[in-house]
C-alpha cells in the first residue's frame, strides 16, 4: 500500500468537510440554516468552557450558540445571529483516537449535532439527519 502523509487538515479544510456536510442535508433543514454562521476556531476559548464547566479543551469538539427555532419569537429580532462552532484540534484528536472513522464522516456528525441543536431535535432525529449528510 502506498500512502502520504501530510499536513494535519487545516481550519479552512475542516470547514470545507462541515459545509459539504451542510449541503447534504434535506431541503427542509437547509433552508432554516441559511442565517447560521460556520465557523472553525482550534480549540473553545476559556469562557465558554467555564460556561460548560469543562476544564480540558479536547473535550468540546462543537457547540452550538443562539436561540433554537422552537423558541424564536419577534423579540429575537436584533440580536447577534445563531451560529456554529466547530474545534479543529478536539475533532482531530477524536479521529486519531478512534481510528475507525474517515475524517469527514467524523465532522459531518459534530456538524449534525450542532445542527441539532439549532432545531431542538432529539438525539434520534440527530442520528437520523446525520445519516442523511454522511
Amino acid at each position: 500500500m502506498t500512502r502520504t502523509i501530510g499536513l494535519a487538515p487545516s481550519a479552512d479544510e475542516i470547514e470545507t468537510l462541515a459545509r459539504a456536510a451542510l449541503e447534504r442535508l434535506p431541503e427542509e433543514f437547509a433552508v432554516h440554516l441559511q442565517d447560521v454562521i460556520l465557523l472553525v476556531e482550534e480549540f473553545a476559548d476559556q469562557e465558554l468552557l467555564a460556561e460548560f464547566g469543562i476544564e480540558d479543551p479536547f473535550e468540546l469538539s462543537g457547540v452550538y450558540e443562539g436561540t433554537p427555532l422552537h423558541e424564536k419569537s419577534i423579540e429575537h429580532s436584533g440580536r447577534m445571529p445563531d451560529r456554529i462552532r466547530l474545534f479543529r484540534a478536539p475533532i482531530l484528536d477524536e479521529w486519531i483516537a478512534r481510528g475507525d472513522e474517515t475524517l469527514e464522516h467524523l465532522v459531518a456528525h459534530v456538524l449534525v449535532h450542532e445542527v441539532g441543536h439549532h432545531f431542538g431535535l432529539s438525539d434520534e432525529t440527530m442520528h437520523t439527519l446525520e445519516n442523511a449528510a454522511s
